[in-house]
This record gives structure tokens, sequence and C-alpha cells, in this order.
């Protein structure tokens, strides 16, 4: 086990830990939780044995193989699998001594050397690398590219596979989830939970750590307070703690107040003075039980929008994608037709790489759209928080500067947002993100991830939008911070499209979502449950077809050898008496004739099938038609008891598509069974 004895911890003059006790027990899948600054990091680097202790006893199994994620961007040209493969590190040692016994000549050996090779794993090491790297959300056409030909987000993904590669009994994981999508999250989620090992993780996301781990460590004021339970069974144990403590230090103060008073009535009577003093001692004697302090929580709201248009915004067989500089489009979503009406709380989902940051950024302005139409309404004014702070701020400016900035550009564009536009009025609004004294001046290049996403909903919040466009707004902010903003979302009076890894921030914030896939927008009828198991059974179908693409070889090399021995036999092999027997002359003409037959009696069987399959398509066809025109409608001003009805109409659209869309796949396996029996 994991053990720390009164453990003192600096990182320089700071007292991170002082006389702090803990233990981890083998098997243990722990949560490393606290407030930014207050020492994760550096009991991290402890672990690890990059820090050593300043004081006390620090214990751990030597013999333990730790695994960590690397912090270094791989520069390398090597290809992803044979990456991946490099960081498990029994095998590497394995393949090692084969070569040393290779070049030795030793029988014996050798021997040795590749039954370890074997026990290994080398035979299904590539499986298990390209299984690691599907899971993460990577194709199956890019498991072999080069790793220096993918940008930093993914390079830290194949940092995190290689680590999951490595055989250990201790699993170090420091905010695994930052570079990951839902449906990577999803996977590693239900990796770790297979693990065998002992494993410590830090992370910002609630559902990630309650689904995880098992014991939260919490780091506070220098001390380590291990509870046993995860993250939501640990903030309800130490709420109750908090509640005790509160009462207990009510009471302890009551006490000191009568003691003083007693002390001070009667420390100048003579008579009294022995009373006196011993009540002295035992206010020098009693152990101060200290004030809750509560955290200081970081809160803001969005004001309402100065007007609310509806429908916000109305798409008509739009397409999305990205246009090179020779003019050259390529479309990754198509043929969109969907509105966006006021006050929608919408999540969107997909899988990566299916289009969900380029329908935001284009409906954000940034992208053009590459086809259709794109109708906003009257007065919509967006609020975009994009996934890379960094295509919103520029480096080298300052919080007041970028405020200035932005108030001027407004003030240009006639839209300024109603609030005070003098520096002092941009100086106290910056104050309401923590951003203050000198703050206002630092360079954002200097600052952390929290206080970029920090500055960016400072902006964002300024412009009193009424519609809200979030893509992974929570990639580098704290667990206060995230609820403060779901809090904030939630009071919004505007419209919401969420793009978030992060389940906690779904569930309480959208009521419906939208699934991007296979080129198209369509609304996703379940909750977050079934899209997680939705993500499950597409991993495991990719899984499933690297492996049988990796089965095709070794079947395809067992054939080869019966193949080859019949194309060298030197004269054919005659046929036995019995076997020539056995076989049945068969009429060329007659099985012609059969097999014809065969065919007509299917068309029979399937006529009526197709027919009603054919009906189905042409009534979704016309549904899509209506509603799609009904849409377009809504765009243009009508009275209230039209727009009632339009509603009521869209709705029995949608219901009665839902029927139809059943009943086509009913149909349709009962035309694959037709088929199937037939054959």
């Amino acid at each position: 086990m994991i053990t720390l004895r009164n453990v003192t911890l600096r990182r320089g003059t700071k007292v991170v830990l002082d006389q702090a006790n803990a233990t981890i027990n083998p098997g243990e899948k722990v949560g490393l939780v606290g407030r930014n600054g207050a020492g994760k990091s550096s009991l991290f680097a402890l672990l690890q044995g990059k820090l050593h202790e300043d004081g006390g006893e620090f214990q751990w199994p030597r013999q333990w193989q730790l695994a960590q994620v690397s912090q270094d961007m791989p520069e390398t040209d090597q290809p992803c699998t044979e990456f991946v493969i490099d960081g498990d590190t029994r095998l590497a040692a394995a393949r090692a001594a084969v070569e040393l016994a290779e070049a030795s000549d030793d029988g014996e050996a050798m021997a040795h050397a590749y039954t370890d090779l074997h026990d290994a794993g080398a035979h299904d090491a590539p499986a298990r690398a390209q299984a690691l790297l599907l899971g993460l959300g990577f194709q199956v056409n890019e498991v072999d590219r080069p790793v220096n030909s993918f940008s930093g987000g993914w390079r830290m993904r194949l940092q995190l596979a290689r680590a999951l590669m490595c055989p250990s009994d201790l699993l170090m994981l420091d905010e695994p989830t930052n570079h990951l999508d839902l449906d990577a999250l999803v996977w590693l989620e239900s990796w770790l939970k297979r693990y065998a090992g002992t494993m410590v993780v830090i992370s910002h996301d609630r559902e990630f750590l309650d689904a995880i781990t098992s014991v939260t460590l919490h780091i506070d004021n220098a001390k380590i307070t291990r509870y046993g339970g995860n993250y939501s069974r640990f903030e309800d144990m130490r709420a109750e703690q908090l509640s005790q403590q509160q009462a207990s230090f009510s009471r302890q103060q009551d006490k000191i107040a009568h003691l003083q008073k007693f002390i001070a009535r009667f420390k100048a009577k003579a008579s009294k003075a022995k009373q006196a003093q011993s009540r002295v001692k035992a206010l020098e004697r009693m152990e101060k039980i200290g004030p809750v302090l509560a955290d200081a929580e970081f809160t803001f709201e969005f004001q309402e929008p100065a007007q609310l248009p509806n429908p916000m915004l109305s798409l008509r067989e739009a397409s999305f994608g990205y246009r090179a500089e020779d003019g050259s489009a390529t479309t990754i979503v198509h043929d969109v037709t969907r509105s966006v009406l006021a006050g929608q709380r919408l999540g969107i989902l997909g899988a990566n790489g299916q289009g969900k940051s380029t329908f935001v950024k284009t409906v954000a302005r940034d992208l053009a759209l590459l086809k259709g139409e794109l109708t906003e309404g009257k007065g919509l004014n967006i609020g975009y928080f994009a996934q890379q702070e960094l295509d919103v701020l520029r480096q080298g400016d300052t919080p007041l500067e970028h405020m200035i900035r932005l108030a001027r550009d407004l003030s240009a564009a006639g839209a300024l947002s109603g609030q005070g536009t003098r520096e002092q009025d941009l100086r106290n609004f910056l104050g309401r993100f923590q951003f203050s004294g000198d703050m206002v001046q630092q360079a954002v290049g200097s600052m952390s991830g929290g206080e970029k996403a920090r500055l960016v909903l400072c902006m964002i919040v300024w412009q009193r939008p009424n519609l809200l466009l979030l893509d992974e707004p929570t990639n580098h902010l704290d667990l206060a911070t995230r609820e403060a903003l779901a809090m904030a979302l939630n009071e919004f009076e505007g419209t919401v499209m969420l793009v978030s890894h992060d389940r906690a921030l779904l569930r309480s914030v959208c009521d419906e979502f939208w699934l991007v896939s296979h080129g198209g927008i369509e609304p996703f009828d379940g909750d977050l449950d079934d899209y997680q198991r939705y993500l499950l059974d597409m991993a495991k179908q990719k899984r499933e077809a690297v492996q049988a693409a990796q089965r095709a070889p070794a079947v395809k090399a067992k054939a080869e050898p019966v193949a080859v021995a019949a194309v060298v036999s030197p004269k054919p092999v005659a046929a036995t008496p019995a076997a020539a027997a056995s076989a049945p002359a068969v009429n060329p003409a007659e099985q012609r004739r059969l097999e014809a037959q065969r065919r007509q009696q299917l068309a029979q069987k399937l006529k009526p099938h197709k027919k009603a399959l054919a009906d189905l398509d042409q009534r979704m066809a016309s549904l899509q038609a209506e509603g799609a025109a009904l849409q377009q409608k809504l765009l243009s001003a009508l009275p209230p008891t039209e727009l009632a009805q339009i509603g009521k109409r869209l709705k029995g659209i949608e219901d009665e598509t839902a029927a139809a869309e059943l009943r086509w796949l009913e149909l349709s396996e009962q035309i694959e069974a037709l088929e199937a029996e037939t054959d």
C-alpha cells in the first residue's frame, strides 16, 4: 500500500502539505480533489518520484510498475500503432532480451526469451494498441499514420493510449479527459472500470469521478482527508462535516466568551484571583476549533436579452464544411433543414469528426455556409465560446484591452449591449469575473487555461447575447466554476446550443439533443444514458472490424498451401468409385429452371412488402417537405392563432414520421428474412 505519515512537502517557500497523512490500498480507485493551487499536482509529483518529502515518511511498494501520461508533445514520424506498442514496457524488455539472446547464439537463452516474448503479448500487441486508438477516437485509416501528422490534442491522446498500453500496478492520470470528446470519454470510463490495479486520478469532471472512483482524497489547508466513496459521496460527507464543525465552533465561541467574561470580571479581586487564573489556563489548554471558511466561489449571471427573435435561426438544405484556398469545398454535414427556437436548450451530440464544431462555427459566422440557406432572426445576438480560447483571444493583449476593443467594435457596429463603456465601467465588469488589481493589465498569454476561459465568459456576458453557442466551454474550468456556469445557463432566458463532454453540464442544462452523424443532423430520441450505450456499441463495432481485418491474412495464409498444392500437382487426382457414385449428375437446364422458379416465388412474396416500403418512403418524403414548409413559414410574422396551429401540426408530423420510420424498419427486416430463407 501507499502511506504518508506526517508528510511535509514544500514547493519553493510555500508549504503545500503540512504533517499530512493518507493511505491508498492496493486496487483502490482514488480521486484526488481540491481547489486549484491546493497541492494536487505536488502530491502527484511525490507519488511519481519527481519530488521528495521535506519531512515525515512516504512509502510505496518499490516493485510496483507505474504508468502515467507523459506531458511531452511527441515529435516522431513513427506510425501510431508502433508508438503506442512501445508504451508496453514489459514487451519492450522481452524484445530486447530476444535480441540479446540471438546475438549470443545461446539456444537455451533464446528459448526462454521467446517464451517471455509470447507471455508479454507480442502476438496480439498490434490488436491491443489499435483497440486503444479506436476507443480514443482515431479512425481505422489513421492507426498507421505518422504521429507528427496529428495536431497537439490528438498527440496527447496518443500519450494517453501509450500509458494505458503499459502493464501497471499504479496508474496515475492528471486531467485525462481534457483532450477528449464525449465518445472517447465514455470509452475511457469503461476501460478504467475494468482496470485491475491501483489508480489515482485528478479530474474536474464530476460524472467521470463518480463512475470510476471509490475513494476520494481531499487536499485542503495543507492537509489530506480520506473519504470512502466517489465525488458525490465526498460532497455529501464534507457538507455534513462542515455543518458539524460550524456547530462545534459556535458552541466553543460561547464557552470562550463565558470564560473571558469571568476573567475580566474577577481577575482584579484577590478572593477570585485563583479561580480567574484557572480560567486563563483553561483557555490556553483549549484546542481551538477553526471556523468554517466558505470557499470563495465564482458566480455570475447572464443578463436578460434585449430581444428574443423566434425562431432564432432557420436552416434550409444547408451544407457545412470547409473551403480551401483554391476554392474547393469539403462538405462534412449536408442538407440540414431545421429551426432553432427561442428558449431552446440544445445539446449537440456526435462522435468525433462528424462535424459538431464545424456546425457551431458556421452558425457563429466563423465559417461560410457551403450551400443552402441560413436565415437569422431579426435582432439575433450570438455569444460564442470557441473550443480553443485563443480563437477569440490575443495572447499579447490584457483583459482590459480585450474589453476596450470589444466595446469599440460593438459601438462601431451599432450593437452596444447597454453596458457602460468607460474604462472604469469595464474594470468593474472584469472584477465580477475575478479580474481585479494588476490582473486587468496582465498579458493573456501568461494566464492559466481557467483564467482565459473566465475572460471569454466575461466578454460573452458583456455582449448580452440571446443565443449562446458553447463549444467545450469546460475544458479548463474547475468544478466550482463549472457549477457556476451551469447555474448561470439555467437562469439564462435565451437559447443555448452546447457541445460538451461534461455530462453533468449537459444533463443540468439541456432538455433536448441533436445528433450529428453520417453527414446529417437529426433529433436524438433518448437521454445521455441512451447516447452512452450508443457510443459503446459504435466502439465495439470498430474494434470488431479491426480484429476481423487482422484475422483475414491469417485465414488466407492457412488456405494458401492447399491452393498451391492443387496448382503444382503434376496429375489430376482421379475420383474414387465411391465418390463418383455419391455425386449425382446435374442437368444444367433443369438447374436454371429451378433457380428461375425460386426467384419468381421470392418476388411474389416480396411484392406487398416492397410496395408498402415504397409507400412509406413517399409518405415520409411528403411529411419532410410539409415540415420544411411550415418551418420556413415560421420565419414570417404570423398571428398567434396561426403560430399555434403550425406548432400543433409540426408535432403531428414529428409523431407520424417516427411511426413511419418504425414501420419502415419492420418491413426492411421482414424483407431481409424472406431473402435469407430463399438463400
